[in-house]
């Protein structure tokens, strides 16, 4: 089950490299080499495990939101077996505990250090889910196979942590969106393509924005193949997606320093656009109005909880454009527009283009001044909600004694907020008066 290095270009290391453990290169590498091929036969999934068969016979019993189960229920098993093929892979990670996922900090740290940001709100999420998901649909499986697995090992708390193991090591196959809308017939089969791997050395490396290497899936085998060139000593970084430094807290315990992160975010809730014009509201009619234009637009967004800025301007700017044009509506505008049921849903690459525009930081100075004045007031509700002194976090920003000083929790929570609230701060220049 070993994986095949390519000429011995790269091994890894605990020395020299961004987390516990990296991947460095013992020569210059070109770009478009292979670095390394993992067979397939090395994955570690609920297909390639001992006990894959009895998974796929109860898979009917083990659905759930996640779908992560049956792999759960595998690496259960493999963790805690003495027999296991993979036991050189799990054995590099002797205690998940040293894995510093926000969902091991204790309610009131995270409360504290990350509020405003969505990450405590998404872990309480996640952490009422994989408890209803261990008691609901594990703990009675494992009462069906006591001779495979038990409670006194196979707890709630290894469940946990196997969660965060999975959250930041494991990998999905890439679906190609066409050929999911041609294969309607095989919604099973797609799903259990894309559902969660784990794969030994590929995750090795560490995650960077600007990375210099990338998981190609074949047929047969996995292979790591150079973007571009890396010199000798440098590390070799691969690329877990387009993350914001939240989500990269959130799923994989840690954060790119702030400037490097070139896909951070930052959340305007949408109810807090509505909280900005009941401000400006003068008359139970004025009120009325607005709360009737509110209700069409929460059936229009469906699930949109939020509005996305990145660095370069507003990332959902088709939702934003509709929710502003709405709000700013006339009486009259607003009678017509419910008459018409909203506006004909035509595919426009030219308006969108323009909307997008409009929306970008170029774009944002030059909007009607009503839709800044809603933006500018929704982003600086969003930046009180942090609950930190305006100053604080750029005082810690800017003192590399003070910064050094900090927890690894405490430094990866002034990572996240530090990013969301200069693209917000950014964002209130870009629409001031």
């Amino acid at each position: 089950m070993a994986t095949q290095a390519k000429r011995a270009k790269v091994y890894v290391s605990k020395e020299g490299t961004a987390a516990e453990y990296g991947m460095l290169a013992k020569d210059d590498i070109e770009e478009g080499e292979v670095l390394f091929t993992i067979p397939r036969s090395a994955l570690l999934h609920q297909g390639t495990t001992k006990v894959s068969a009895l998974l796929e016979q109860e898979k009917a019993s083990l659905e759930s939101s996640s779908g992560w189960v049956p792999l759960l229920l595998a690496l259960l098993y493999e963790y805690t077996s003495s027999q296991s093929r993979w036991r050189p892979y799990l054995s590099l990670w002797k205690d998940f505990r040293t894995l510093d996922h926000p969902m091991f900090w204790s309610k009131e740290e995270r409360d504290r250090l990350l509020k405003g940001t969505g990450v405590a709100e998404a872990v309480d999420t996640d952490l009422t889910n994989i408890k209803k998901e261990y008691t609901d649909v594990v703990l009675p499986f494992i009462a069906r196979h006591p001779d495979l697995w038990n409670t006194d090992k196979h707890t709630l708390e290894l469940y946990m942590q196997l969660v965060a193991f999975v959250m930041a090591y494991s990998f999905q196959e890439p679906q190609e969106e066409e050929e999911e809308e041609e294969e309607d017939g095989e919604d099973d089969e797609e799903k259990a393509a894309n559902l969660p791997m784990m794969v030994p050395m590929a995750d090795m490396l560490n995650h960077v924005s600007n990375h210099n290497a990338n998981l190609e899936f074949t047929p047969d085998s996995l292979k790591m193949v150079s973007v571009r060139s890396i010199r000798r000593g440098e590390e070799v970084f691969n690329t877990y997606g387009q993350m914001a430094n939240w989500q990269l807290l959130h799923m994989y315990g840690f954060t790119e320093p702030y400037p490097s992160n070139s896909n951070d975010t930052a959340d305007i809730p949408i109810d807090t656009l509505h909280k900005v014009v009941l401000q400006g509201v003068q008359s139970n009619l004025d009120r009325q109005l607005v709360e009737e234009k509110w209700e069409m637009l929460c059936e229009m967004m469906q699930e949109k909880a939020a509005f996305v800025f990145g660095r370069q301007g507003c990332l959902t700017d088709t939702e934003l454009h509709t929710v502003i044009k709405v709000l700013c509506m006339s009486k009259e505008e607003f009678s017509d527009f419910k008459d018409n049921e909203g506006w004909e849903e035509e595919e426009d690459d030219e308006e969108d283009a323009k909307i997008s525009q409009s929306f970008s930081n170029e774009g944002l100075p030059e909007l009607k001044a009503e839709w800044k004045r809603l933006i500018h007031e929704a982003a600086r509700l969003t930046v009180s909600s942090y609950g930190q002194g305006a100053d604080g976090d750029q005082t810690l920003m800017e003192d590399k004694a003070a910064r050094a000083a900090l927890s690894s929790r405490q430094l990866n929570a002034l990572q996240v907020r530090y990013g969301q609230k200069s693209i917000l701060y950014r964002l209130m220049e870009l629409t001031k008066s």
